[in-house]
């Protein structure tokens, strides 16, 4: 297919380059979006699509690194490490580790709160205006409990979250019982956070697409990109479906984007953490609202006639076999938990990568290296959380215009 010069080109069918494209849409902006698969059908399509402003807190945190060094080398552990040798990983993981003190944990949790809250509500708007038929829900979410310590422990955070608009309620574990009778006893107490909603992530994707495509926006599936060559003026792609031409181009590859970046010089220091789900039938009994098993890290999230258990993160590079023992760790958890963990028909067993930066904030903005290319990547667990609020921040960082937000923390200088 030959196409003349486009406006703005986005790399990557996922969630964050279709709310980048709607919204550069919405700026008056001609729009064309090219995927090296199908539309949302990476990472944003088997994660537990909770939108958690609750999620603020990074996983860089005081603490961490003790209870990492523990879990590493346990396969069922909800962080998992196979021994290897990485240069890049390691150096990741220092990184990371540096960051573990109530500086760094206090900088990160403000800036992923200012987009995590931006994009909540921002979100709740497009399904309202565009009419997304996603099963969008705003009942919020709970972690919840078996181990005392770590409830106590989450708990005492309740005051800083509040502080950066995170409404909180803590509940015994007694009183949550009652609340919550699909839960096993032993429960000793969970924390609701009222402003937190879901929807189911495929269908998300699949009505962005539907609403750029009546917009006029052209998506090209199964069109990967082979080499980008910035002009003065311009931007040149080389794909599997010939050339493309824009005047912008924007990176929205997710765990992928370390690559097209060193093609330009960019150091962008994401890694692939590995996550999982499972899908089935919907049991007789579930929580009524989406769930953390904390103590596991495990989310359980119930749509129209399914159930969804998600987590876990192993960093074994972008290992393309399905871990089964990762896999009987959400099962495990969920049998822990619930009185009826999964229905009788398991519908899909599945993995994606999820774009880490060790400080746990994306990579929004231009290159500092090309004025016509623009980054939007490394959004961790909160690609779909963090969407809306990324894509009206893209759009309005490219058109000129005053953000929502202040776009400082995310820049890609931060790694140069």
């Amino acid at each position: 297919m030959k196409s003349a010069q486009d406006d703005v080109l986005i790399i990557g069918a996922g969630v964050t380059g279709l709310a980048t494209a709607l919204a550069l849409s919405n700026a008056g902006r001609q729009v064309r979006v090219v995927d090296a698969g199908r539309i949302g059908a990476a990472t944003s399509h088997g994660n537990c699509g909770t939108i958690t402003p609750s999620h603020a807190p990074p996983l860089a945190a005081p603490g961490v690194p003790g209870r990492a060094l523990r879990w590493m080398l346990s396969p069922q552990a909800p962080l998992y490490m196979p021994p290897r040798l990485d240069p890049a990983l390691w150096r990741w993981l220092l990184k990371f580790t540096l960051r573990c003190n109530r500086h760094d944990w206090l900088y990160s949790a403000r800036a992923r709160a200012a987009l995590l809250n931006d994009s909540r509500q921002r979100l709740a708007d497009w399904v309202a205006h565009y009419r997304l038929d996603c099963e969008f829900a705003e009942g919020g979410l709970d972690y919840v409990f078996r181990e005392r310590g770590n409830f106590e422990q989450h708990a005492a955070q309740c005051e800083a979250l509040q502080s950066l608009g995170i409404a909180t309620r803590v509940i015994d574990g007694a009183d949550y019982l009652r609340q919550e009778p699909a839960f096993n006893d032993g429960v000793v107490g969970a924390i609701h956070f009222p402003g937190d909603a879901s929807l189911r992530p495929d269908r998300y994707t699949a009505e962005l697409a539907r609403v750029l495509r009546a917009r006029g926006v052209l998506i090209e599936e199964n069109c990967p990109v082979l080499g980008i060559d910035p002009q003065t003026d311009a931007v040149t792609l080389h794909t599997g479906n010939g050339r493309r031409h824009a005047t912008d181009v924007v990176l929205a590859t997710g765990a992928w984007s370390p690559r097209l970046a060193r093609q330009l010089g960019l150091r962008v220091p994401i890694q692939a953490g590995k996550g999982y789900s499972i899908t089935g039938s919907q049991p007789a009994q579930v929580p009524r609202r989406p769930v953390v098993l904390k103590d596991r890290s495990v989310f359980v999230i119930a749509w129209e006639k399914t159930l969804r258990l998600g987590g876990t993160m192993e960093f074994s590079g972008q290992d393309t076999r399905l871990n089964g023992t990762r896999l009987q760790a959400l099962e495990s958890a969920a049998r822990q938990y619930l009185r009826l963990p999964m229905g009788d028909t398991v519908h899909e067993r599945w993995y994606g990568w999820r774009p880490m930066t060790w400080d746990d904030l994306p990579v929004l903005g231009r290159s500092p290296r090309h004025a016509h290319i623009w980054l939007a990547a490394g959004h961790g667990m909160l690609g779909i959380s963090m969407s809306s609020g990324t894509g009206q921040l893209m759009a309005d960082l490219i058109t000129g215009q005053t953000p929502a937000i202040d776009p400082s923390p995310y820049r890609v200088e931060r790694f140069q």
